[in-house]
């Protein structure tokens, strides 16, 4: 099972799907910003807006979240903005034709709250990629609202985030039976 993180830039994805992985056992988190990073090396100088615009990297992900499963079983959980929804479309599209259930969650903020967490971010301070991108995000809500669901995390800490993730994940779960079952 994949346990899907998106939403914009400050929405939360990174430190709710720490906070899941300590209520999922047998779940991990699968940074997907590392299959990006290997394909700059190759892919350098094939300039992009951003890595996910390289076709390799939707694939890769793909292959990637299979491989893991197959070899350690449980859920991946994997804190992941996708803004594209030609490129929702295939990795989901991906998943799915390897058997593999997907939860989609997006996570938002209202802008104020973005702004604030973006510009009080103790790593990167308003940073300008996140600022950048809070158009595109604005963008694919209408998408996001047809094909995941929404979680406001405004008023919310990560932990009662995760717990609302968990509480679904759950009863998918139990719902069906898991190709991937945890170790």
């Amino acid at each position: 099972m994949i346990i899907w993180l998106n939403g914009t830039f400050g929405a939360g994805k990174t430190t709710t799907a720490t906070e899941l992985t300590t209520l999922l056992p047998g779940s991990r988190i699968f940074d997907t910003e590392e299959v990006g990073i290997m394909l700059r090396h190759v892919l350098g100088t094939e300039i992009v807006r951003d890595f996910q615009d390289w076709q390799p990297w939707r694939g890769l992900v793909v292959a990637a979240a299979t491989q893991i499963l197959d070899y350690v079983g449980g859920a991946l959980v994997i804190p992941q903005s996708v803004l594209v929804h030609q490129y929702w479309q295939e990795i989901r599209s991906g998943l799915e034709t390897a058997s593999i259930p997907v939860h989609h969650f997006v996570l938002h903020a209202e802008r104020d709250e973005l702004l604030r967490r973006i510009e009080t971010d103790p790593t990167t301070p308003n940073s300008t990629w996140r600022l950048e991108h809070l158009d595109d995000y604005n963008a694919a809500r209408s998408w996001h609202r047809r094909e995941a669901h929404v979680i406001d995390t405004t008023e919310l800490q990560p932990r009662q985030v995760a717990k609302l993730i968990a509480a679904q994940a759950d009863q998918s779960r139990t719902a069906t039976t898991d190709r991937y079952p945890p170790n």
